[in-house]
């Protein structure tokens, strides 16, 4: 199977893939990821939040969002000394990749000196860095990429078809414009959205289509499931089929086959199952630690022993190590490869729970 990239895919054509029997996508997904890469490592990525509430922005997903009362203390911008701190912590834990969150509609010109700075001190500890600070200016995005940040996130969240019955304070286009300031600054692009919305089959095809046929595709591709909070608009919607979010990972792997997919928000939701077959669909990123901005995540304990007990391992980082750090992550591999996290496969197990 050929890994070419494609930017001309039709939406009826990816919906033809999500009709596919599941344990032909997931085989097809599966032959692709390993031809791009090393199947049995995750790229591992830490989110903060720098700023926290207020965001005038209505997305009906997002406890951030000045319109709701969900409960959330608005916070103002983290100081820089503060976020290094936990850029630190992220970095001692495992994670290859800080990024850095602002629930705003677009930076203002008065935080900038605020945020590059702390791209430079998070660069300096050999970490990547990514920020997702709503739209950009092309003059702001310039700025970002001279201070050297790596990745900027500005997902699309869904179809342009269903987009408006999830937001209207912005455009999709205003979206797309975002991504092509970033693009032509030359930084990558963290780019997905979430599912289980109310949206229909065509609508997560559609989001993929717009993903994939990018000029060219985002080397982060973020796949969320909705985290239903209590006084968002959406905090009654139905949950979605497991099978039908594992499918949309492993059609995500398919069109951007050279692209990371992440294995974003919802997790904490998913049982040990359900993970390992996103990760046999082709998802091969996550975030490590107990939240992402606002909502809970998965414990990284628990991460790291499902890493173990599927043989899997953080993606290098894009950095050497230095040789005490790098003694010190070697020791505790080899820890874990006689510790009790592994188990003998051929010893009567209890059931696994259903996924």
């Amino acid at each position: 199977m050929s890994a070419s990239i494609r930017h001309n895919w039709t939406v009826s054509e990816v919906e033809a893939l999500f009709a596919l029997p599941f344990n032909d996508l997931l085989f097809q997904a599966q032959l692709l990821h390993r031809e791009n890469f090393n199947p049995n490592e995750v790229q591992v990525s830490t989110l903060l939040s720098i700023k926290t509430g207020a965001c005038p922005e209505d997305c009906k997903y997002c406890p951030q969002s000045a319109r709701y009362n969900t409960g959330l203390e608005k916070e103002t911008l983290l100081e820089v000394e503060k976020v290094l701190q936990r850029a630190q912590e992220a970095k001692a834990a495992g994670s290859s990749r800080f990024c850095m969150g602002a629930a705003w509609r677009n930076p203002r010109d008065r935080d900038m000196p605020y945020i590059i700075r702390m791209i430079q001190e998070v660069k300096g500890l050999g970490m990547e860095t990514c920020m997702t600070l709503g739209m950009l200016t092309e003059d702001q995005a310039q700025q970002l990429a001279e201070a050297g940040l790596d990745y900027y996130n500005h997902n699309l969240d869904t179809s342009p078809e269903f987009y408006n019955a999830i937001i209207t304070t912005r455009t999709y286009q205003e979206r797309l414009d975002t991504l092509q300031h970033v693009r032509d600054a030359g930084m990558k692009i963290c780019s997905g959205g979430i599912v289980g919305m109310g949206e229909q089959v065509e609508d997560r095809a559609g989001l993929l289509v717009q993903l994939a046929n990018l000029p060219v595709q985002p080397e982060s591709v973020p796949i969320n499931m909705l985290v239903k909070v209590k006084g968002t608009p959406l905090e009654n919607q139905a949950d979605l089929d497991p099978f039908d979010f594992i499918r949309t990972i492993a059609v995500a792997r398919i069109l951007m086959p050279k692209s990371h997919v992440r294995l974003s928000a919802g997790r904490e939701k998913m049982n040990d199952q359900m993970q390992a077959l996103c990760f046999m669909a082709g998802a091969n990123s996550i975030f490590y630690g107990c939240k992402l901005l606002t909502t809970p995540n998965a414990d990284a304990n628990e991460d790291m022993q499902l890493f173990a007990r599927l043989g899997l391992k953080p993606e290098a980082r894009a950095q050497k190590p230095d040789m005490v750090e790098e003694h010190a992550l070697l020791e505790a591999i080899a820890d874990q490869a006689e510790g009790a996290l592994f188990y003998d496969a051929s010893k009567p197990k209890a059931p696994a729970n259903a996924v």
